[in-house]
């Protein structure tokens, strides 16, 4: 979790908007309302992410917005860390042992960057013994949480292996896009 390595609450509860939000934009007001801080403590912490480049901000007629800076060296290391420590992937993580034996689980890209897709993209992947009502339960509630619908499939490790060793289309066109390791290692999972 975040408050691993970073000290500040503040700057924890900021972060945290940001992750849940990576695109949007706010105001210094609607952070505070947001986070339930001090506004000066707020400032404090924005100035602080705005000198590190990690935030950058807006000027919008008399109002100053901030948002993550996609130009911050670790731009997508942060968007890894929230996919992980926010929604569905915060949720897999914290009811792991519920969910069975997980031996990979995945998201797209394109899911993380909130890129518009196509009806049939797999936004989630979870390969092993996975109790699918549990895993459903928290895919509807993040569901409810985002208003949109998140894709996913659950394969079995032999499935996964079978479709893997047939290079089957549906597979082979998920571990071709671009992904975010949630659980296991990537190479052992290309191989």
């Amino acid at each position: 979790m975040l408050a691993d390595f970073i000290t500040s609450k503040s700057r924890i509860k900021l972060i945290q908007v940001f992750l849940d939000h990576p695109y949007d934009m706010f105001h210094v007001r609607e952070l505070v309302r947001r986070t339930g801080d001090e506004i000066n403590a707020v400032r404090r912490e924005l100035a602080f992410l705005e000198d590190k480049s990690i935030l950058q901000k807006e000027k919008r007629a008399n109002r100053v917005y901030y948002s993550l800076s996609k130009t911050y060296p670790f731009y997508f290391d942060l968007l890894r860390l929230g996919v992980k420590t926010t929604g569905l992937g915060a949720d897999i993580m914290k009811n792991r042992a519920k969910l069975g034996k997980i031996k990979y689980a995945m998201f797209s890209g394109r899911y993380v960057k909130q890129v518009k897709k196509n009806v049939e993209d797999v936004d989630f992947l979870i390969v092993g013994t996975i109790v699918i009502p549990e895993l459903s339960l928290l895919v509807r509630n993040e569901e409810a949480k985002i208003g949109t619908e998140i894709n996913y499939t659950v394969m079995t490790e032999d499935e996964f292996a079978f479709r893997k060793s047939r290079h089957d289309p549906f597979l082979s066109g998920i571990l071709a896009g671009s992904r975010i390791m949630l659980i296991g290692d990537e190479e052992s999972m290309l191989e």
